[in-house]
């Protein structure tokens, strides 16, 4: 039976609600959720669960589309399609990894796809679309690259009409070689593009332009992060005044100043992901980084420790305190999502096959399990998609 139950005569005439609305404030019980995920023995694409927003409820997953390691996907603003990276090195014959268009069904979850086309890069690993809905931007790991690809009405992906490929090196000869885009995204104005290279120790910052789908090196054009953290991810500030990024290297989080006039990020303050006196083990990095809906919180995931680390933000400064590590009950959390409402979080245990709910306390930002766990192959992105 599919557990996405039909809906009645006015769920079925209704669009999706914007992502950026609390789901359960606006009066409606339930969100798609949708796993992207490496492909393998037990998964064979992107899967899709129903997820009650008052109690904590995730129904079991359902196979939502097939395609090749979907490993980071975004949604567009009118929540009619869905994108995914394919994280490969080989695409039509090239060394490139691909990005794959999909159009969403409201009433079972199930995904179309439109097409798929290069992402400009090996290994594309974080995908973003623009607040207006024109364009996809995409960085490539295994490149060291970014692009930009425009979309069609329909939300299908034209070619790249803008790419940039990273240069340089680090201090570390094996992680740190070349260049490793690990991720991108954009400001509340639509108008900067940030991008943590891992390889390069860097925040690269570059102007947006969404009319023509276009990225050029910003002034200043980069901050730096620490030798050898590797930054992975980066989460703005609901009000745009600061900035955060976790460095998969050194496990630590780098709270930063924003101007959002010029682009440019200061640091503010370094802190660790890990528990005090635990030291950063061979098997240890970090992974998934969110800002809480309400500005009041910062969520980052250990893999290796497998923990969800929480901090408090202040309002004022931007700095961090650390609130707790709470176990993921799972191993390798390569990310997690919050649901638009503010009122949990869904952990993805790549290497333990599972997603875990966890309730988000509004106070203090504290988690705790609800004994809801479902089996994903290979979780390793959370895409909540409220419906009404």
């Amino acid at each position: 039976m599919n557990i996405l139950r039909p809906f009645n005569a006015l769920l079925l005439s209704a669009l999706l609600l914007p992502v950026a609305q609390p789901a359960d404030a606006a009066g409606h019980d339930d969100a798609l959720v949708y796993f992207g995920t490496y492909t393998g023995r037990k998964s064979k694409g992107i899967y899709v669960s129903r997820f009650n927003l008052t109690s904590g409820r995730l129904a079991a997953p359902e196979l939502a589309a097939e395609t090749i390691s979907p490993s980071f996907l975004a949604l567009h603003p009118k929540r009619r399609f869905l994108y995914a990276v394919n994280e490969m090195n080989k695409f039509g014959g090239k060394p490139v990894g691909a990005v794959s268009a999909f159009s969403i069904d409201a009433q079972t979850g199930r995904l179309s796809l439109l097409n798929q086309i290069a992402s400009g890069g090996d290994g594309p690993c974080h995908l973003i679309v623009d607040k207006g809905g024109k364009n996809v931007l995409v960085a490539n790991y295994g490149g060291g690259s970014v692009a930009v690809l425009p979309l069609a009405r329909d939300g299908s992906l034209r070619e790249i009409s803008s790419f940039i490929q990273h240069q340089g090196t680090s201090v570390d000869a094996q992680r740190q070689e070349g260049p490793h885009a690990h991720g991108i995204y954009l400001d509340a104005a639509n108008r900067f593009a940030y991008v943590p290279d891992l390889g390069l120790d860097k925040v690269m910052i570059y102007r947006f332009a969404p009319g023509p789908g276009t990225l050029t090196p910003n002034e200043p054009a980069f901050a730096s992060i620490g030798s050898g953290a590797g930054p992975r991810h980066f989460a703005l500030h609901p009000k745009g005044k600061f900035a955060y990024v976790i460095t998969e290297m050194k496990c630590t989080v780098a709270a930063l100043a924003c101007d959002p006039k010029s682009g440019g990020l200061q640091e503010l303050q370094t802190i660790s992901t890990l528990p005090a006196g635990v030291a950063v083990e061979p098997g240890y990095s970090t992974a998934e980084l969110f800002v809480h809906p309400s500005g009041k919180f910062l969520y980052g995931s250990n893999r290796g420790h497998d923990t969800i680390v929480v901090y408090a933000i202040d309002a004022k400064t931007g700095r961090l305190t650390l609130v707790e590590h709470v176990p993921t009950q799972g191993k390798i959390p390569r990310s997690f999502g919050l649901d638009p409402g503010g009122r949990w979080l869904l952990a993805a245990n790549q290497n333990s096959d599972s997603v875990v709910v966890f309730r988000i306390d509004d106070r203090s930002g504290r988690l705790a399990a609800t004994g809801q766990t479902i089996e994903v192959g290979a979780p390793v992105a959370v895409t909540f998609v409220p419906i009404r």
